[in-house]
């Protein structure tokens, strides 16, 4: 019998609601409930999702699988939506740039076409020189240009004067006209920098000048802001020109067509101690063009155009600005693309002759100025979408504040200017270092701070001295700096700048080193887009010159601003800066920045620089080191570069002449470290003629090695090595430091890392450190995840059995150069207590990837 139900029967309507089921029609009160639970949470559980019906009666006809459904659904929407908006940005930037290289293509067609026509021309001129004419007849033509140009002057000649509106409009407009002929035109030859690749994400297409007067940089780049907000960016200059002094507007003058004529002095550091600072005096000129650009645009004044009457300060050489600016042009969607132009004429006939390539090439200036400038925007238009994340909960406005902070305190070290309360202290006989003393309080202390909390505060003194550098990459000596503060860091000193940030009594300083190393840890706060500068802020744990004063120790903190070490940046200059802290790391904490500047010299390496690692291993010892591969010793940088260091230290009333004798050691001392690493850094030139280093000497190098020995026979129940006759005097410590294998120890400590104390020659090559710096490694940083693993795993057989075989692997050195080994051996090493004193490791067979 067949069962017939009713069309409206309850269970009908039961089922022609579960077929529905997938096809739920949600009221605008469902709808914006559901909303706000996703904004809250876009993927509750499943207890949630229970809840959220108890909760809203309007939801009770709706079944949990289908609350699931829509959130899932939600949720595709959003990422659909997300990957749409970021498409279109893609599309966006892809159109701005590929309106921008047709740009390009447009303006080097023109330039082939000009430099065509100039060679047919002077093909004309040399056939005709070599027919019927004689010599003369040429010099004839350029004096009936001469006097046909003195005949028939220029109508703008006359209206060139700056004493009135009318002038200035005139030099304004003269201004804008070259520098648009710069910028998209054919007034310089310009040359694409090599590595400066355009793209989307990229910095942007940058060309250096050649064969025009003065240097001159150009760059073109898209960046995600408004032009008006990249017009207030660029003319502030201070925040973002690191060597600007100051920039100060004396007038502002409006024009007719809406524009402003700003006359602008400006002063900006000296790179080094061996030179005179820069000042210009300028016009600056901002108007829009027809298409809604906005120009920036500016030149030098000079006597005869309303520019200053008298000399420059002495402190100050007076430079020249060439028609220069910035050309802002708004994108279709947002944003904007925009055309810089930097010509400068530094004067470099004023600086020493080994400066003067410094001041002549136009690579160093695009790294300063052009590519500075575009940077800087960049990380306020990715700062400002959120596109990079900073740590330390700081705002990245007080981050580059810091920055800002660290670089310009170290240029004013560098340059002690008078004004700025500065004066020269009294030389010991020897010129090497040079000693400045500033007694202003707010130097050190701020505006934040009273000078009456201080009573005994006697001032700021800086030790500072420049040398030349042969051969060495200033990206690689800066990252030796860096990550190996010990070999050229006195914990004596640190610990007297450390002590200074306190209010209690100044204690002197004297340069005490060889006391118990601490680790180094780097801990990071920001950095800019493409990662050419990261801030930083340094532990220096445990400082403890005796064993009584570990238990006493306290760590210690420097801000550190470290800039140029990618080695693939042409003409950039490297640099470390550093200031003490205290623990709390106030946003208005007062800072003494003291550091290092290594600046190319040669304008001639336009090759990317080294990207090899350091070997440091191999000749860090004077008079020492290893012989390096063939390729290696014939690698000629053919680089020169200028060092500076400045070093800054507080000081009582009356003990500034115990301070400046301790900062004149110490920056000696300091100059002689730096200036070992630069030759072990360096391409070496010997050859095989270098022999191996020299080897420890010391009573506990021998004692350790034949506990080495003595351990690995214990537990393994064979020799190390074979002696042939029984060891006499350091036989067994040379037997062990010139072993083919690496040989390494770690400290054995509870809760804590191992950390590396001794390591024969081959170790030292093996994690590309020395001796002094090898105390900073730790062993997991070494090992890749599958040695850790296998380390952990084998831990407690090494801790019962006394040694253990590991499988090969692979490592990294201190550098982070993979190496590889065949297989390891790890063993206790005892005491003449039988005591466990350290860990010994024997990598086999290692060699570099």
């Amino acid at each position: 019998m067949a069962l017939v139900m009713h069309k409206d029967s309850p269970t009908n309507n039961c089922y022609k609601q579960m077929d529905n089921s997938k096809y739920v029609r949600y009221t605008p009160e469902q709808v914006e409930a559901l909303e706000r639970v996703y904004s809250e949470c876009p993927k509750p559980s499943s207890l949630r999702r229970q809840q959220l019906i108890r909760e809203c009666p309007i939801l009770s006809n709706i079944e949990p699988k289908q609350i699931k459904v829509w959130f899932q659904n939600r949720r595709c929407r959003e990422k659909q939506r997300k990957e749409a908006s970021r498409l279109q940005t893609v599309n966006r930037k892809l159109s701005a740039l590929n309106k921008l290289l047709m740009e390009e293509n447009d303006r080097l067609q023109k330039q082939v076409s000009h430099l065509v026509y100039e060679n047919g021309f002077m093909r004309n001129q040399l056939h005709t020189a070599s027919g019927t004419t004689t010599d003369n007849s040429c010099e004839s033509v350029v004096m009936n240009g001469q006097n046909q140009q003195q005949q028939n002057p220029t109508p703008q000649q006359p209206q060139r004067d700056a004493n009135n509106p009318a002038g200035l409009l005139a030099i304004a407009e003269e201004t804008l006209a070259e520098f648009l002929s710069k910028a998209t035109g054919t007034a310089v030859d310009w040359v694409q920098m090599i590595g400066m690749k355009p793209g989307p994400d990229s910095i942007g297409i940058v060309a250096v000048s050649r064969n025009c007067s003065g240097v001159a940089a150009r760059a073109c780049g898209l960046v995600s802001l408004e032009p008006t907000k990249v017009a207030e960016i660029l003319k502030d200059r201070t925040s973002w020109y690191r060597d600007c002094r100051c920039a100060d507007v004396l007038s502002v003058i409006p024009t007719g067509n809406g524009g402003t004529i700003e006359l602008v002095y400006m002063q900006t550091y000296a790179p080094t101690t061996l030179a005179a600072a820069r000042d210009f005096w300028t016009l600056r000129y901002t108007t829009s063009l027809e298409d809604n650009s906005i120009v920036i645009c500016e030149r030098s004044l000079t006597t005869s155009t309303g520019g200053p009457t008298g000399p420059p300060s002495s402190c100050f050489v007076r430079a020249e600005v060439l028609p220069s600016g910035y050309l802002i042009r708004p994108c279709e969607g947002g944003g904007s693309s925009i055309h810089i132009v930097d010509h400068v004429d530094l004067d470099a006939w004023s600086v020493p002759e080994v400066l003067r390539p410094l001041y002549e090439s136009s690579k160093i200036l695009a790294q300063k100025m052009t590519i500075a400038a575009l940077r800087h925007i960049r990380q306020i238009a990715q700062e400002a979408s959120g596109e990079i994340q900073y740590g330390g909960g700081r705002q990245p406005a007080v981050l580059r504040t810091f920055s800002q902070r660290l670089c310009r305190g170290f240029n004013d070290a560098v340059n002690g200017f008078t004004d700025d309360g500065w004066s020269l202290l009294g030389s010991d006989g020897v010129e090497d270092v040079t000693i400045v003393v500033n007694s202003s309080s707010n130097k050190f202390l701020g505006s934040q701070y009273n000078a009456s909390m201080f009573p005994t505060f006697g001032g700021v003194l800086c030790a500072k001295a420049s040398m030349l550098l042969q051969n060495v990459p200033p990206a690689l000596l800066v990252q030796f700096l860096r990550e190996h503060r010990s070999e050229w860091a006195d914990y004596g000193v640190d610990a007297y700048s450390a002590s200074c940030l306190k209010p209690s009594p100044y204690a002197i300083p004297c340069a005490r080193s060889g006391g118990f190393p601490s680790s180094q840890v780097n801990l990071h706060l920001a950095h800019t887009v493409e990662n050419e500068e990261f801030l930083e802020v340094v532990r220096l744990e445990g400082q403890a010159f005796s064993p009584e004063e570990v238990a006493l120790a306290r760590d210690m903190y420097l801000l550190q601003l470290c800039s140029g070490v990618d080695a693939n940046a042409v003409g950039s200059c490297a640099q470390l800066v550093f200031a003490p802290i205290d623990e709390s790391f106030a946003d208005e904490a007062p800072l003494l920045p003291s550091g290092f500047r290594v600046i190319p010299l040669d304008p001639k390496a336009d090759t990317p620089g080294a990207t090899r690692t350091l070997d440091l291993a191999s000749t860090l010892e004077v008079g020492s080191g290893s012989a390096r591969p063939a390729s290696e010793a014939d690698a000629s940088y053919n680089l020169r570069s200028v060092l500076t260091i400045a070093f800054q230290f507080t000081f009582e009333n009356h003990t500034r002449d115990n301070v400046a004798a301790m900062a004149r050691q110490y920056v000696r001392s300091v100059v002689g470290s730096v200036q070992r690493v630069a030759m072990a850094i360096a391409p070496s030139q010997l050859g095989s003629q270098i022999g191996p280093k020299a080897l420890p000497q010391s009573p506990e190098a021998l004692t350790l090695t034949q506990w080495i020995c003595r351990s690995y026979r214990i537990h393994t129940g064979g020799e190390l090595f074979q002696m042939d006759s029984p060891p006499s005097g350091d036989a067994i410590l040379k037997r062990l430091w010139n072993h083919s294998d690496a040989i390494m120890c770690c400290s054995v400590k509870t809760n804590a890392s191992p950390i590396f104390t001794f390591a024969n020659q081959a170790g030292l090559d093996m994690l590309e450190t020395t001796l002094v710096a090898l105390q900073d490694i730790m062993l997991d940083k070494i090992l890749d995840e599958g040695g850790r693993k296998n380390l952990c795993s084998e831990f407690s057989k090494i801790m019962q059995q006394g040694f253990a075989y590991l499988p090969a692997g692979i490592c990294v050195s201190s550098m982070g150069r993979p190496v590889s080994y065949e297989q390891a051996v790890a063993w206790k090493v005892l005491n003449d207590e039988d005591s466990n004193h350290c860990l010994a490791f024997m990598f086999m067979n290692w060699s570099f990837v």
